[in-house]
């Protein structure tokens, strides 16, 4: 409510009752047209004030007479005449120099459109000062500059001393209450050092606080009561930058309940303090040097500046020390001495400066000057050597000094000094020439100071340039092959005489562009960074840089992450079970951690991993007690809420495994164990796994199935045998178990065993959120978008339509939208103060094709981009000193706009904004034209189901059905491998035969199989040669067989081992055309041929994989189906690995599987080993050399070998058909 008050009562007019003498201007253009008629809404003189020339060097300036709150400025043009503003920039000092300008969203002015029409402009903070300076920079064409101005504001009271590193003041605190929060101070300074000690405050405790300016920022240590070295002194934060600017900066610090709030012109940090420094028991506050013998922390000196209104918990320490008259060696004023700056704001910018005498041949030449700034390289002074001889440049170049001299006829001289010089600080360089010596130094000789001895005197000759050269490159005079200068400059010296700028300004003397004089324009653009997770911060004078490596984040800003936000994200990328980065939130801020995906058919689990998986056995504990176990999780606590909020289902094992140790007693007995589970700290959980929460249950007393009908748990029943309670905890609002209490371990015959699993979860319910737009004047509507300095949106989208709108936010004049311009462009558009701005993406590919495609949007205060599906991004880099702030107030529209026109018709889903999913299913179930969900995924990813796996829609989501598939995995990526012995076989039979090798139906192939059409494809790795890989026989006794290195009947290649232990992968196509082909067999001819009998008997040693004849895989059916299927396995199979590439040669089981049985059936394929291959053979028996006319061998490579008859004779040296087919 004061603070209310304040800012009404703050409105009074400043500048209507000022006296002529008040007012002062760059110029006039008659008497009439003076300053002192620039008054609102006076007639007198003109009308108000006009300069000599309307040009962007004009300025009126205004003496309020003292330090005064200036909360707004109105403007008027001239009376009766086409002369107004467009746009001003408003400049503040106490003194009438050292000019400050003022910063924010619309420091320019807002505009006037007429010459009698008041506009009030309202600063968004008061600003104190007594002179205030408006530069005209905008004005009405068709007039020229003229100008009405009043100031509102009211009266500023301060006290205000001067410390000049000797005299200081020490302050003694009355006693009183320890105080936990509600503590303050607060001060304002300014001062021309970049170090020194402000402030001191020490009481009972073994710790004081000291606020001390370090490189022109502001630090806050904790200090050991007794010392002052810098070793002793402890960092807790560091704010503010410039504070060498020798303007006030307001400082406060607040003590709350667990830390304190450090403020520095308006931007604030929290500090958590030690436990130590909770209590604020302060009975002593210093500012400057004090009193007594001490030395400042860390060297820094003691302030030398100004300190007004101290005030400790509301008490103006300076207002006592002035009525007490504690004079001592300070002053109770702020007395200003400040060297003129210059600042050069371009490239463009430069100072010409004429000698007013040269100096004689013999005497000393010297030019020295003091500058800061953010660019590496910059020229500083150039000059030419007396008679044209050559020129001289004192410049910067990788953040050092360099002075280049080229003389004619003589070699060039290079001298170089100091090193990291664009720090912002004020460094000094002075270059100073006398016969037969020449010297460059920095920051008076402590920053380095290169010497050389040039047998020629470097005098200066005509005029000297700073900064840079004329535009006009046809001077003679200044050549510059060099940057240009761009930042502060000050204290000029020409031969040890100053030179002073104020004649420079009011263009008595020299010429200069782009130069703004008295006031240095410095801005620490990495303060206040806008570099977002862990960033750093680089800057050049107009412009910031964020280095994001390491970050996990991408960006002008380090804004986006680089890593998806779920594993189900991943999944739908077409990756495969591994680990992964998950960035829960995003943009937010969470940190991405690493966590493992396992992808199957069914399910994309996340499982994040604790301290303790295994199972743990539990023995009496001494003296009787229970045992607890705590369980420390591998992610945040952030991360794991974020992951079981967006997941669909979570679980999580708990089991106990028992000998005479109960575990939850009885239903309504004193519970004997617990565990903890849920947010947080958790809450106590009665229930075990497999159990409603609360029931204190167990599994088997849900299923009534325990080993005693009396207890609800199989432990409770308290036998001398073991016996297990486990099963599955579900609730996502238990989950995860954060700790686990075992009551009844104390009788010496107890013993137990727990697990606790990892936690499961799997869906995101965020990824598959969509909602159909099946109109254009449909929409969905959400609160405001909040981003007004980074602001990511991301979605997905598929549609018919060429364009449409898919998002628009409005406000006053602000706006973001993102549309669908035309069927092959994408349009991200918004104005945040600085007129429209637009990034474009524009395709090769129609984007209605009723496909997926992603959308990915970001704007902040450096840049903006958009990225469409894998494109590059487009980008548009934003203004250098331009607006920031997206100021919003409107609905968020989805699907469409405010005006129902240009409505997008088609499916989003995923939509996201700075990292927060938005539910749009949730809002499309209450809102007309608009559908919860949207079908038909597998046009987008299908593709992503390989090796014959074929795609299945889901209501959200789909899968892949890999039932016709040899492979397995959540996109029939993953071979199925085994390793074979010489005994071991499997046999699939084909008589009733209609399903596939997984149990379900499978129509490929028929129980009439008469192999006149087949498809084969296997790998294999192998040292066994010859070999049996693979045998198919039908009822009508006709058979196919593949052999390794076995030269009989056959097709085969002409490599002459495959029995190499290298994995070969092989492709057989068969297509018998002749009628001839498929007459029966004849008794006599059925018996199999001798030579494949006794291969077959000597069986195969080695590794199969991918083993698929049609749409069966009988491989696959044993390991994986063996139940359901019709299958037979004879000797150990084991499922391997050895089917990977990467695999080793020689490598065996990654796991133990037992034999599986089952009756033989009539039509079989039998498969004999693991599959290695080159010298392949391929057999077939039973049919007529002339039935064999297409068939298709492809080789490890997939390169074609083979191909009918009327290939074999062009591919002789590859494949050739045996004689002496049966």
């Amino acid at each position: 409510v004061s603070g209310f008050w304040v800012v009404i009562a703050c409105r009074r007019p400043l500048v209507s009752g000022l006296p002529p003498p008040a007012f002062s201007s760059s110029s006039r253009a008659s008497g009439s047209h003076g300053p002192a008629f620039a008054k609102l809404n006076r007639r007198e003189g003109a009308g108000g004030w006009s300069p000599l020339s309307s040009d962007p060097h004009q300025w009126l300036e205004v003496d309020l007479g003292g330090r005064t709150r200036i909360t707004a400025v109105a403007t008027q043009g001239r009376y009766g005449s086409s002369d107004w503003l467009t746009s001003y920039q408003l400049m503040f000092s106490d003194a009438g120099h050292n000019w400050k300008q003022y910063r924010q969203e619309d420091s320019r002015g807002v505009s006037n459109t007429n010459a009698d029409s008041v506009v009030l402009h309202k600063l968004q903070h008061p600003v104190i000062a007594r002179h205030l300076r408006l530069l005209p920079l905008d004005w009405n064409p068709r007039g020229r500059i003229g100008l009405r101005l009043e100031t509102y504001g009211c009266s500023y009271g301060s006290h205000v001393v001067s410390l000049g590193g000797r005299g200081g003041l020490l302050f003694r605190l009355s006693p009183g209450p320890r105080r936990t929060s509600g503590a303050s101070v607060s001060l304002t300074f300014k001062t021309l050092r970049n170090s020194g000690v402000l402030l001191r405050a020490e009481g009972r405790s073994e710790h004081g606080l000291v606020l001390q300016l370090e490189e022109g920022k502001l630090l806050l240590l904790l200090l050991r009561k007794g010392r002052t070295a810098s070793p002793d002194g402890r960092r807790l934060v560091s704010l503010g930058s410039l504070l060498d600017d020798q303007h006030w900066h307001h400082v406060s610090m607040e003590l709350g309940v667990d830390g304190l709030n450090l403020t520095v012109d308006g931007s604030s940090l929290w500090v958590r303090l030690p436990p130590r420094l909770a209590h604020w028991d302060h009975q002593q506050v210093s500012v400057g040097a004090g009193r007594g013998p001490r030395r400042a922390v860390g060297g820094s000196g003691h302030f030398h500046g100004c300190l007004e209104n101290l005030v400790y918990n509301g008490v103006n320490l300076l207002e006592l020390a002035e009525k007490k008259d504690q004079r001592g060696d300070v002053i109770f004023s702020c007395a200003e001495s400040v060297p003129v700056a210059m600042t050069f704001t371009s490239a463009q910018s430069f100072l010409r400066l004429p000698l007013a005498t040269e100096a004689p041949p013999s005497t000393r030449t010297s030019a020295g000057l003091q500058f800061r700034t953010w660019n590496e390289a910059g020229l500083l002074l150039t000059f030419d050597l007396p008679e044209q001889e050559g020129a001289a440049w004192l410049y910067l170049s990788g953040a050092r000094l360099h002075l280049r001299i080229h003389k004619a006829g003589r070699a060039p001289l290079e001298l170089s000094a100091g090193s990291a010089l664009n720090d912002g600080q004020w460094h000094s360089a002075e270059l100073t020439s006398r016969r037969g010596h020449l010297s460059v130094s920095v920051d008076g000789g402590e920053g380095a100071t290169a010497h050389a001895s040039p047998p020629f005197l470097v005098a200066m000759g005509g005029q000297l340039f700073f900064g840079g050269c004329p535009a006009d490159g046809g001077r003679q005079d200044c050549v510059n092959p060099f940057k240009a200068f761009q930042g502060c400059m000050r204290l000029l010296t020409v031969h040890n005489q100053p030179v002073d700028p104020i004649p420079l300004q009011q263009r008595l003397m020299g010429n200069y562009s782009h130069l703004q004089i008295d006031m240095c324009g410095i801005l620490d653009r990495c303060s206040q960074s806008h570099c977002e997770h862990g960033g750093s911060c680089r800057q050049s004078w107009s412009s910031f840089h964020c280095n994001c490596s390491g970050t996990g984040y991408s960006g002008a800003t380090c804004h986006s992450s680089i890593y998806e936000q779920s594993c189900e994200a991943y999944k739908h990328r077409g990756n495969a079970s591994g680990y992964y980065h998950i960035d829960v939130d995003g943009s937010g801020p969470i940190r991405a951690r690493l966590m493992y995906c396992n992808m199957t058919e069914d399910h994309t689990w996340t499982v994040i991993q604790h301290n303790n998986t295994a199972l743990t056995r539990v023995r009496p504990a001494p003296g009787g007690g229970r045992i607890s176990a705590h369980f420390a999780y591998a992610s945040d606590e952030e991360q794991l809420a974020a992951v079981i909020g967006q997941s669909e289902r979570c679980e999580q094992e708990l089991s106990y495994d028992c000998r005479k140790s109960r575990l939850l007693n009885t239903a309504d007995g004193p519970l004997l164990s617990w565990w903890v589970g849920g947010p947080g700290d958790g809450q106590v959980q009665t229930y075990w796994g497999g159990a409603p929460p609360g029931s204190q249950r167990c599994s088997c007393g849900l299923q009534q199935n325990c080993v005693d009908p009396r207890h609800a748990c199989n432990c409770d029943a308290d036998r001398s045998e073991w016996y297990r309670d486990s099963g599955l905890l579900t609730h996502k609002e238990t989950l995860p178990v954060r700790s686990l209490v075992l009551g009844d371990v104390q009788r010496s015959d107890s013993e137990g065993a727990y697990r606790v699993g990892p936690l499961r979860c799997h869906g995101d319910k965020n990824v598959w959120n969509a909602a159909l737009f099946d109109q254009e004047t449909s929409y969905l509507h959400f609160p405001t978008f909040h981003g007004e300095l980074s602001a990511d949106i991301s979605f997905l989208f598929k549609t018919s339509s060429s364009s449409g709108v898919f998002l628009e936010n409005l406000g006053i004049k602000d706006f973001i939208r993102i549309e669908l311009r035309s069927s092959t462009e994408v349009l991200f558009s918004f104005d945040v103060g600085d007129g429209p701005t637009e990034v474009a993406v524009t395709t090769g590919f129609p984007l209605d094709d009723d496909r997926w495609h992603r959308v990915r949007a970001e704007r902040n205060v450096r840049a903006a981009s958009l990225r469409l599906d894998e494109l590059p991004a487009a980008t548009r880099e934003a203004p250098a000193d331009g607006h920031v702030h997206l100021q919003l107030n409107s609905q968020l529209f989805i699907g469409g706009t405010a005006s129902r026109q240009r409505g997008f018709r088609g499916c989003m889903r995923s939509l996201q904004l700075n990292g927060v999913p938005l539910d749009l299913e949730a809002r499309a179930r209450i809102t007309p034209g608009v559908q919860a969900g949207c079908p038909g995924h597998c046009s987008s990813y299908g593709s992503l189901c390989q090796n014959r796996g074929r795609c299945v829609e889901r209501t959200s989501s789909f899968s892949c059905d890999c039932s016709s598939s040899a492979h397995t995995g959540a996109f029939c990526d993953r071979e199925v491998s085994a390793s074979f012995k010489s005994e071991t076989s499997v046999s699939y039979a084909f008589n009733e035969l209609d399903r596939g090798s997984d149990g379900s139906p499978s129509p490929a192939v028929s129980s009439d199989l008469d192999l006149r059409a087949e498809d084969l494809s296997l790998s294999f790795r192998s040292l066994q040669s010859p070999a049996l890989l693979l045998f198919v026989g039908s009822s009508r006794r006709e058979y196919l067989a593949l052999l390794l290195n076995q030269a009989a009947d056959v097709l085969r290649s002409k490599v002459t081992n495959l029995a190499d232990g290298r994995l070969h992968a092989v492709v057989v196509t068969i297509d018998i055309q002749h009628d001839a082909c498929t007459y029966p067999l004849s008794p006599d001819s059925a018996e199999l041929d001798p030579g494949l009998s006794r291969l077959a008997s000597l069986g195969f040693t080695g590794c199969l994989s991918g083993v698929l004849f049609n749409s069966v895989s009988p491989l696959k059916a044993a390991l994986l189906h063996p139940d359901t299927s019709p299958v037979v396995v004879t000797g150990p199979l084991v499922q391997s690995i050895c089917g990977s590439t990467s695999a080793d040669p020689h490598s065996g089981s990654v796991g133990t599987g037992q034999p599986v049985e089952n009756a033989v059936r009539r039509d079989s394929a039998l498969i004999g080993g693991s599959v290695p291959a080159l010298f392949l053979t391929v057999t077939f028996g039973h049919f007529p050399q002339p039935c064999l006319q297409n068939f298709l061998v492809l080789s490890p490579a997939g390169q074609k070998v083979g191909q009918g008859p009327t290939d074999l004779s062009q591919n002789e040296s590859e494949m050739f058909m045996s004689n002496n087919v049966p």
